[in-house]
């Protein structure tokens, strides 16, 4: 498996889309500031393929992908396994109100050849890329493994090498170990050959038993197969003879058939013509239809009559005046003699208010004069007042300031009560003015209406006096409309007798319809007997007597009746003679059926093929059940073996035995190689040991002591879990031919805890892995002097919005 391109949206720290194209690299490093999103790059590598992130403890678990302000994570890894290219996809989104992250999709396409990885987009679209192997998070797993070749576990240990993980292989049991040794060098295909040997073997041994219950039924004789071959020839010299004796019986079955059909038709003949009886009741249809003929006659008659008496008095409605106009005119003449009535009414109305109208203009003309007599009355008040201010000042011998004169004498003052006195008064004056005059209003609009009314009436009267001049007077009128009204009477009598008769004409037209269809049916029952006897001649019928036809019918069928009865006793001499030739025909059949000892069913024909059939197909039954032995005998030696050969090869493959012993060979190729690398990383002082399984360190430095792993110090332990990885990645392909592919190996880990030299090594065992091709190596790293050795770095950096990545070369 190896990683080729991976795009992430809303990633933990990287918000904004980034990418991280691998396209083209085979060793790289990445690079940046402690917290910037290195490791994150590689926990998405793990996201997009199996849905959880090494780094969060819990298996499957989406809530730590999210970006703390983002809604949606989106990651797509394009990588290669297996000379295939494939995509994983997955995305999380919150959902919810509480904003819980959920996987909304996950899939796994297999792109074609020809795709352009170029031409992915960095908006990481949902869109169909290849053909599609999963589509939801729960065909993922399977999906992935078996493209990858890895579970999750596995993957994490051999090719992503997270922090905190990274020593997992080398402390891991020997059981897990071996699990892990035998997926990535396809040991299962051992399984799968075991577990096919054992179904095969299974499957021969079922033959074999059905083979044995097959012969254990016995091999037909030298002496059945020539019974059954002499039976054959009997019947087909029994088929041969029922040919022979076909023709006759073939002919004596006609002539039973026609001597039959002979017998039959003399007896039809006779019992049909004994049937032959006139209908009692054919006198009195004819009656019915002359007697329903004559009403009907009578009814069209009186339906005449009475049209023609309506006619009349239409013609009569049409001559005399409308009703209707006649009604009106009177109505005119009624109206016009209640108008002098009226014009008296309006005459006297008129005259009471010309009356009320003097008299409110009489009123108003006193209430003008009261009214100015007050207002007289207070202007001299008013002026009486003025004086009496001036004169408070006066003294006897000043200057009027009126006139200018001296004053001799000055007046006494009036009391001041005078004016208030006179100014009620006018008010009280004004007040009756304005009602005078409102009364004088309404009369002189009263006297007008009434003068109105009383003009409309007169001319109403004069107009209907010249209406009508030229027109018939009242009692004309009333005359002409009560003779109309009677002639109305007339015609609804009229109109009535006439539907009646139609009514009653109708009923005798539906008895005269009835009597003839009685008549009708009744010659169609005597057509259907004569027509029945035509072939013995009947005579002919008279279409004017039905009673009289029927009689004749029934005498010729008296006579006719003997002749037929000695016609039907020859042919039943004949049919008798028949029927025994035929009873000897099917006897001579019958025996030589019973000769051969053949039942018989019905044909003989078809008996005696049937019977042929059934011996030929025995014959040919034991002669092929003689070959199938001898076939099966030979198929059973062929699944002997089958079932031996698969046996032994089952018992081979066993776990634990032959694949024991490549798991041993392998994990010891596997130690060799990772002790020669611990000898260089540790100066010589380990060597990487096994014992049934658990590793050891055998320490140089120290008497050859041999030491747990778990005893090694922080930087001892990552030198051997380096060794291993590398040995790992190093020899797994040359171990298999059914190996699983490791593409890759990417390393998250403390290379600051090595010394310069160390390190050097280090560097030169990763360039020297990459420089095969084969394989991509990456580095997570902070130590400067081995990322300047790598060509390729991707530095990550990370700012207030996003994460970033960029490639540096």
């Amino acid at each position: 498996m190896r990683p080729l391109r991976l795009d992430v949206a809303g990633f933990t720290v990287f918000r904004e889309p980034a990418t991280l194209d691998l396209t083209g690299a085979d060793l790289f490093a990445l690079v940046g500031p402690t917290g910037s999103g290195k490791s994150t790059l590689l926990d998405a590598i793990c996201f997009a393929l199996y849905g959880t992130v090494p780094r969060s403890g819990k298996r499957g678990g989406v809530g730590g992908v999210l970006g703390p302000s983002a809604a949606e994570a989106r990651v797509r890894l394009v990588f290669e396994a297996g000379g295939a290219r494939y995509v994983a996809t997955r995305v999380v989104r919150r959902i919810g109100k509480a904003g819980t992250p959920q996987t909304k999709h996950a899939g796994l396409e297999r792109l074609h050849p020809d795709f352009d990885l170029s031409t992915l987009d960095t908006g990481l679209d949902a869109e169909q890329l290849g053909d599609v192997l999963a589509g939801s998070p729960s065909e993922m797993d399977a999906a992935v493994e078996k493209a990858v070749g890895l579970p999750y576990e596995q993957f994490v240990t051999c090719v992503i090498l997270p922090q905190g993980a990274f020593a997992e292989f080398l402390h891991a049991t020997p059981a897990s170990r071996q699990q892990i040794l035998v997926n990535l060098l396809g040991l299962g295909v051992y399984d799968t050959v075991r577990e096919k040997a054992h179904e095969v073997a299974l499957v021969a041994e079922g033959e074999l038993k059905s083979i044995e219950r097959q012969l254990a039924g016995g091999v037909p004789t030298d002496e059945a197969l020539a019974d059954a071959s002499r039976r054959l020839e009997r019947l087909g010299a029994l088929a041969a003879d029922v040919d022979a004796a076909l023709p006759g019986l073939a002919s004596a079955e006609t002539a039973a058939d026609e001597a039959a059909k002979g017998l039959r038709a003399a007896e039809d003949q006779l019992r049909t013509i004994g049937a032959v009886t006139a209908p009692a009741d054919t006198d009195t249809l004819v009656v019915r239809a002359a007697d329903a003929l004559a009403a009907v006659a009578r009814a069209d008659a009186e339906v005449a009559g009475a049209e023609a008496a309506e006619e009349q008095l239409l013609r009569a409605r049409d001559t005399a005046g409308d009703p209707a106009s006649l009604a009106k005119l009177l109505d005119a003449y009624e109206r016009a003699d209640e108008i002098p009535a009226e014009i008296d009414r309006h005459a006297a109305a008129l005259a009471l208010a010309e009356g009320a109208h003097a008299a409110a203009t009489s009123t108003l003309e006193g209430a003008a004069r009261a009214l100015g007599a007050a207002e007289a009355a207070r202007d001299a008040a008013r002026t009486g007042e003025l004086a009496a201010a001036l004169r408070g000042h006066l003294r006897a011998g000043d200057d009027c300031p009126v006139c200018l004169r001296t004053v001799d004498e000055v007046p006494d003052v009036p009391p001041s009560a005078l004016l208030t006195a006179a100014e009620r008064d006018v008010t009280t004056a004004r007040t009756g003015h304005e009602a005078a005059l409102r009364r004088h209003r309404d009369t002189d609009r009263e006297e007008a209406a009434a003068r109105t009314k009383l003009d409309d009436a007169r001319a109403r009267l004069e107009r209907a006096t010249a209406w009508f001049v030229g027109r018939p007077d009242r009692v004309e009128v009333a005359a002409s409309l009560a003779a109309a009204h009677d002639l109305a009477k007339r015609l609804d009598a009229a109109g009535s007798e006439l539907r009646t008769l139609r009514r009653h004409r109708l009923t005798c037209g539906t008895e005269l319809d009835a009597a003839r269809g009685a008549v009708q049916r009744a010659w169609a029952g005597y057509d259907r007997v004569r027509d029945g006897l035509s072939v013995l001649g009947p005579p002919a019928a008279d279409r004017e007597d039905l009673a009289g036809s029927w009689a004749a019918l029934a005498a010729w069928a008296g006579d006719r009746a003997a002749t037929l009865r000695a016609a039907r006793d020859g042919a039943a001499l004949v049919a008798s003679g028949a029927a025994g030739a035929l009873t000897a025909a099917r006897a001579a059949v019958d025996a030589l059926f019973a000769a051969a000892e053949v039942p018989r069913t019905g044909n003989p024909v078809r008996d005696a093929a049937v019977a042929v059939e059934r011996a030929s197909a025995l014959l040919a039954g034991l002669t092929d059940a003689r070959d199938r032995a001898a076939r099966l005998a030979t198929e059973r030696d062929g699944h002997q073996r089958d079932v031996t050969v698969a046996k032994a090869l089952a018992q081979h493959l066993n776990a634990n035995n032959f694949k024991r012993w490549l798991l041993a060979e392998a994990l010891d190729q596997l130690v060799d190689g990772a002790s020669t690398l611990l000898m260089e990383l540790s100066s010589g002082q380990y060597e990487l040991g096994h014992d049934k399984g658990d590793f050891y360190v055998v320490d140089h430095h120290d008497a050859e002591q041999h030491r747990a792993v778990r005893t090694l110090s922080g930087g001892e332990t990552f030198q051997a879990s380096l060794a291993l990885a590398l040995a790992l990645s190093d020899r797994l392909a040359g171990m298999s031919s059914n190996a699983t592919t490791l593409g890759a190996i990417i390393l998250d880990e403390g290379f600051g805890t090595l010394d310069a030299a160390t390190l050097d090594m280090v560097a030169a065992t990763l360039e020297n892995l990459a420089a095969r091709g084969d394989r991509l190596v990456g580095v997570v790293t902070h130590v400067p002097a081995l990322a300047e050795r790598i060509p390729v770095r991707y530095e990550v950096r990370k700012n207030a919005q996003s994460a970033y990545v960029e490639r540096v070369t």
